[in-house]
């Protein structure tokens, strides 16, 4: 559309972190911006040519209503908070600014800019995830560097104890020592997390994610109903495989065990554009969501999920969530979670670029 192109300036609308829309006078779509795409869960192709009203989805003819108020009276108008209903299902709240088009090309046509009002607290909320999980794996390993000095000792000792008894049946006890003192010392190496840098490559997050689906259906079998719901467009990660897989490993096998039998898990992914990430603000993100039907995080555990120690479910660990959000993070990407009882989505952000380190 060379109107629109010569009206809004492409390059700069493509960098805004607002949604911009254009509509003509019968208020169909010309053009949309990057992040109106992202906000809408869209690509501008789909919908283009779409009238208002299908694209936002308020009750009855609130959208019609509002932009024939901005067309007759010449004024631009802006609303606070709407909650706008999603066609996923989802519901948002935006800031809503209605602009009539002064350009006689346009003439009758408005552009509207969306606000995501819960952005800011998303971005806020993932600082502190980040923020939280460093200061978490500092403790962790300066409580580590306390733990395995005097482990190491207490091995040695037992094993130098064991040479110098000639009753076999005492060896027994100082074996028992040895044992117990490799297990803490293997359960502190897994607090640690992964100690190496992610060797990346290209890989297809797809060959990645049914690895991870055969593994989950070979330990748990046809109890489970895995239900994939991928986009086949998304360009190839650059990421560490083994390391990618042990994370999302991690995540579905958590979804396992927490619905109960014919339970239902879905491991979808998507592309977002122009996402922040803690305070990195990145072209191309790779989402990946795996969600399940189960009974949900219990009360007042959602915000601890990821520390170490911390489970959810019965016999837990603690130690999986935490492990894959070090190795999610040491490729510059974060998990976040959202939990009601009958629906739980773990959230995979990964940076597509290949220059973020």
């Amino acid at each position: 559309m060379a109107t629109t192109k010569r009206a809004t300036d492409p390059i700069i609308l493509d960098n805004l972190n607002t949604a911009v829309l254009l509509f003509d006078e019968n208020w169909r779509l010309h053009y949309i911006n990057p992040a109106g795409e992202m906000l809408f869960g869209v690509s501008a192709r789909q919908v283009i040519g779409q009238r208002a009203r299908e694209l936002m989805h308020c009750p009855g003819d609130m959208v019609a209503e509002k932009l024939d108020c901005v067309t007759a009276s010449g004024q631009p108008f802006t609303e606070r908070g709407i909650v706008l209903p999603l066609s996923d299902g989802r519901e948002i709240a935006v800031d809503c600014t209605v602009t009539p088009i002064s350009d006689p090309e346009m003439a009758g046509g408005v552009l509207v800019e969306l606000q995501q009002v819960d952005r800011h607290l998303r971005i806020s909320r993932e600082e502190q995830l980040i923020a939280q999980h460093e200061a978490t794996r500092a403790l962790v390993r300066g409580v580590a560097h306390e733990i395995k000095n005097p482990l190491g000792g207490l091995r040695g000792a037992a094993q130098l104890l064991e040479r110098e008894l000639n009753d076999e049946g005492l060896t027994d006890y100082t074996q028992v020592i040895i044992d117990e003192a490799d297990r803490l010392q293997a359960l502190v190496d897994r607090m640690l997390g992964p100690n190496k840098r992610p060797h990346k490559q290209p890989l297809n997050i797809h060959l990645v994610l049914e690895r991870v689906c055969t593994l989950v259906m070979a330990e748990y079998g046809d109890v489970l109903n895995i239900v994939r719901d991928y986009d086949p467009s998304i360009p190839d990660a650059y990421a560490d495989s083994d390391q990618l897989i042990q994370a999302m490993l991690n995540l579905v096998r958590n979804a396992a065990r927490a619905v109960e039998e014919d339970g239902r898990i879905i491991i979808r992914t998507r592309v977002a554009r122009q996402l922040t990430i803690g305070n990195h603000r990145h072209r191309l993100v790779l989402v990946v969501e795996v969600e399940d039907n189960g009974p949900g995080i219990p009360p007042g555990l959602e915000e601890k999920i990821f520390l170490p120690m911390v489970s959810g479910t019965e016999g837990g660990n603690g130690l999986g969530l935490s492990i894959a959000q070090s190795l999610i993070n040491s490729h510059q990407g974060l998990i976040e979670c959202r939990s009601k009882p009958g629906e739980t989505v773990f959230t995979v952000l990964l940076p597509l670029e290949q220059g973020d380190e």
